[in-house]
């Protein structure tokens, strides 16, 4: 019998639509019944974003304040898979799909359901994906597979890319020197090759050792460098979110905090790093190793 599956997701550039329409096509070859819904605020975010639009959302992203979205309507009552998409915006989930996951209607969807998680990001996902595996836990949804796909260059390379095709819309070689921005080709079209795995899961309802089978053909990769950093900026995001939601006048904090995060990326992370691998790393690796294998396996 053919199985039914919800995709619902949130884009902007349209790339998370390209990963949802790729990881999906499998299913539908193999006659699934596949429901994809796009999910839009009431005041949606432009894209190309302007950098004070950008910096706006931060507190709400990190405070999870949830916004108005416009009505949509879901062809079942039950699925046997949902398929979530999502991105981060700055450390957290994106405001659309924090909105979506305090929707009552869509909890009771949830409840019960297998879910696999698949997020389009610049390189940092894993508070993200906390928070969101916490939300699908909070409404009894069984969390069976995550996906991570993201700009696999350095991080100071993809920063610079990122805001050039978020503020001016062009996934292109900015100066012709840096590379192209966002998520490869190559790495989205492989996103049949997971669904490939998953299938035979769905198909059984039977859904152990399938994020194994996921991370061995790299659906989810870490790199300690990056795991490091983000381990230190969620509290400092946090305490900034605060500290700016508290503010009638808000433009001039953001301000600070745009350069704040600047300074923290190019000068703070650097030295950090290095201080890390001297006096930390070398006589932490059975505990980073446990760390990894949390966020790989999410167990």
């Amino acid at each position: 019998m053919p199985k039914k599956i919800l995709a619902i997701y949130y884009s902007q550039s349209g790339q998370l639509g390209d990963i949802i329409d790729c990881f999906t096509q499998a299913f539908i070859e193999a006659g699934d019944s596949v429901e994809k819904v796009r999910i839009k605020p009431a005041n949606d975010y432009p894209f190309p974003w302007t950098g004070r639009r950008f910096f706006e959302v931060m507190p709400d992203s990190v405070l999870s304040v949830a916004a108005v979205l416009l009505p949509f309507t879901l062809k079942e009552t039950v699925y046997d898979l949902v398929i979530l998409g999502y991105q981060p915006w700055f450390l957290s989930p994106s405001i659309p799909i924090t909105s979506l996951l305090q929707l009552p209607d869509f909890r009771v969807i949830l409840k019960d359901t297998p879910v696999i998680t698949i997020t389009g990001a610049r390189n940092m996902w894993l508070n993200a994906f906390e928070r969101v595996k916490k939300s699908l836990e909070e409404v009894g949804a069984r969390l069976v597979g995550n996906i991570a796909l993201v700009d696999k260059h350095p991080n100071p390379v993809s920063f610079v890319t990122i805001f050039h095709w978020m503020l001016h819309g062009k996934k292109d070689r900015y100066l012709h020197i840096f590379p192209v921005p966002g998520v490869a080709k190559n790495d989205i079209t492989n996103t049949k090759t997971f669904a490939g795995i998953v299938l035979p899961h769905l198909a059984g309802n039977d859904w152990t050792g399938m994020q194994a089978k996921l991370v061995q053909e790299k659906a989810v990769e870490l790199k300690y460098s990056l795991m490091f950093i983000e381990s230190k900026a969620r509290g400092i995001f946090l305490a900034w979110a605060r500290f700016i939601a508290k503010k009638k006048h808000r433009t001039a904090w953001l301000v600070a905090f745009k350069y704040y995060l600047l300074i923290a990326l190019f000068l703070g992370a650097p030295i950090l790093l290095i201080l890390d691998a001297v006096f930390v790393r070398p006589f932490s690796s059975k505990r980073i190793q446990t760390k990894k294998k949390y966020y790989l396996e999410f167990h």
